[in-house]
């Protein structure tokens, strides 16, 4: 299958991947990166994404975003970015869809109560989640668990954050060993678009959903740089539209000067820095796909907006909580009575040391989503008033 034209030097060739962990022959109609992009989307862990949420959970509305919705939103975004910089669009789109892929129900208060629930254990954290899911946890396949994912697509999710220069996670510790992924260097370039993509939709759809859930008001948004003056400029512009359109107009627009200062800000690092190959831009010690230092700011000051008035509002703070304790239980619960996980649960349980039980547990618990943890607590617990902690949300 002939790779997309004219890439640049630097980009992710697929003629030229590292290949797969376990070997197989290649496909006659599709690159190495869109194999890894439709197995992405054919699994399991990609379908729950449907129903968990990020900051809202799933019975709150049916207009806020989910891990999917916002999925798909990183991966138009990551699309665009790679085609306007001449990269495989194929391999960011890839990585855009596979990130979220470890997130386990009730968004970042999920993730808060199961690390805490694992602490004793070696803790949770949704990117060696993820990693989990793409190389042990999805069983498709009769010659391999996991999705058996190109080396270039696990590099761009293991560094999602950059270079792993700390205490590397077992899992991706195993695994490196023998496929190694330099973790002490950069991403490749589609990764890095893929990262700089979830950036400027989470901050994005988040101002949307906030809005839409009353959480804080337009004019709230007015002494945030950037955001205030677009959000100012179009109602100057339409005194008359009504304000779910301003509040579409507005973001559409903030979400074009966030793209167009990326780009800028990334051809400027390229031209500087002149790679010649994806090793040399991975060598480089430094991200070349980033914003601008004044939008760097700018985001800044979005993101500590976001943070007072979306993520610790006191009628937010109350459902998460609730959530929180959904997850706890049920990691209590299934420690000390691990019969009430399913069948194939169950007997994965028998056939491993008991010191690996609590990982199997959080890996149980990660894949449900925001109302199977809910009725699986109802079941063992009894009614909770989860679904009753913010009725005008």
């Amino acid at each position: 299958m002939a790779p997309q034209l004219h890439l640049v030097p630097y980009a992710g060739d697929p003629a030229l991947s590292r290949g797969r962990a376990k070997a197989e022959p290649e496909s006659p109609t599709r690159t190495c990166f869109q194999r890894d992009r439709d197995r992405i989307i054919h699994s399991t862990a990609f379908r729950r994404l449907q129903y968990k949420t990020q900051v809202f959970v799933t019975h709150e509305g049916d207009h806020y975003r989910t891990r999917l919705t916002h999925s798909l939103e990183v991966a138009q975004i990551a699309r665009s970015l790679a085609r306007a910089l001449a990269l495989d669009e194929d391999l960011a789109e890839a990585l855009a869809l596979a990130h979220d892929l470890g997130h386990p129900p009730f968004g970042h208060a999920g993730e808060e109560a199961l690390d805490q629930a694992m602490e004793p254990y070696g803790g949770f954290d949704h990117n060696e989640q993820t990693f989990r899911v793409l190389t042990m946890l999805e069983h498709r396949y009769a010659g391999f668990d996991g999705l058996n994912l190109t080396w270039e697509t696990l590099e761009g999710v293991v560094k999602h954050n950059g270079p792993l220069d700390g205490p590397v996670p077992a899992t991706i510790a195993a695994l490196n060993e023998s496929f190694d992924l330099e973790l002490a260097s950069h991403a490749g370039a589609e990764a890095q678009v893929a990262a700089m993509a979830d950036d400027i939709a989470y901050n994005n759809h988040d101002v949307d959903d906030g809005l839409r859930a009353g959480l804080f008001p337009v004019g709230d948004l007015h002494g945030i740089p950037l955001v205030g003056p677009i959000f100012q400029d179009v109602a100057s512009r339409f005194p008359e539209l009504e304000r779910p359109r301003l509040i579409h107009e507005s973001i559409r627009r903030l979400m074009t000067h966030m793209v167009e200062d990326l780009l800028a800000e990334t051809r400027r690092r390229l031209a500087e820095a002149a790679p010649k190959s994806a090793s040399e831009l991975r060598a480089l010690g430094y991200p070349v796909v980033a914003f601008s230092e004044p939008m760097r700011e700018n985001d800044r000051a979005l993101k500590a907006f976001l943070f007072e008035h979306m993520y610790r509002h006191e009628r937010v703070n109350r459902m998460t909580e609730r959530a929180r304790c959904v997850v706890r239980d049920l990691f209590g619960t299934y420690l000390s009575q691990n019969e009430r996980m399913p069948d194939e649960w169950r007997a994965a349980a028998r056939n491993m040391p008991s010191g690996h039980l609590p990982r199997l547990i959080g890996d149980y618990i990660a894949g449900m989503t925001d109302r199977f943890a809910m009725d699986e607590h109802r079941a063992i617990f009894g009614a909770s008033d989860l679904t009753n902690t913010s009725p005008s949300l």
